[in-house]
């Protein structure tokens, strides 16, 4: 007859202590406020189809913006005139019509101050983009009664509503997506 193992009172209810080999112990919960785990969860990093698997070679320039890939990144800066061409993610979502943000703008006061709220968007994507080259307004629309800004990158569409409750106050509300590529911004005043 062998002996049961020692009991004690663990964090999460009460344990046991079960003998795996000489001088090997593990803990193991039994019947505690949680039970145990018995899957695993694998999460992908990112889904981004425009982030590229590989960077470019250095320096590349994207033919269509004249941005430069260079210590890593996408800047703007002049490139060499025998440099590689490849377009840059920002390019590519443009022409693909694929955006990573969404910002929509409703309410009446939208309607009545339509060219105010589209010029400060575009300030603050001239002072992202200075920074940062993939950084960019895909386009500005009409749909209904409603405006839509849709944007390469999911951080611009956010500093766009940002400065838009921040100027003009109003609702704001964030949804990203589960993959984690896209994020609609809904502002309304």
């Amino acid at each position: 007859m062998t002996a049961a193992p020692p009991a004690f009172r663990g964090r999460y209810g009460d344990c046991k202590v079960l003998a795996l080999d000489v001088g090997m112990t593990k803990r193991a919960r039994s019947e505690g406020p949680f039970p145990p785990r018995r899957d695993r969860l694998i999460r992908e990093r990112e889904h981004d189809p425009y982030r590229q698997r590989r960077n470019p070679s250095e320096p590349t320039v994207c033919p269509d913006c004249g941005a430069v890939f260079r210590e890593g990144r996408w800047q703007w800066a002049a490139g060499p005139a025998d440099a590689p061409r490849q377009a840059c993610p920002a390019c590519r979502r443009i022409a693909d019509g694929y955006p990573a943000g969404r910002l929509t703008l409703t309410g009446d006061f939208v309607a009545a101050h339509r060219d105010e709220i589209v010029r400060l968007a575009r300030n603050v994507e001239a002072r992202e983009k200075e920074a940062h080259a993939l950084k960019r307004i895909i386009g500005v629309n009409r749909e209904e009664e409603a405006v839509v800004v849709t944007t390469t990158d999911m951080q611009l569409a956010r500093a766009i509503g940002e400065a838009l409750a921040s100027s003009y106050q109003g609702e704001l509300d964030y949804h990203y997506d589960e993959g984690g590529s896209f994020l609609r911004v809904r502002w309304s005043r």
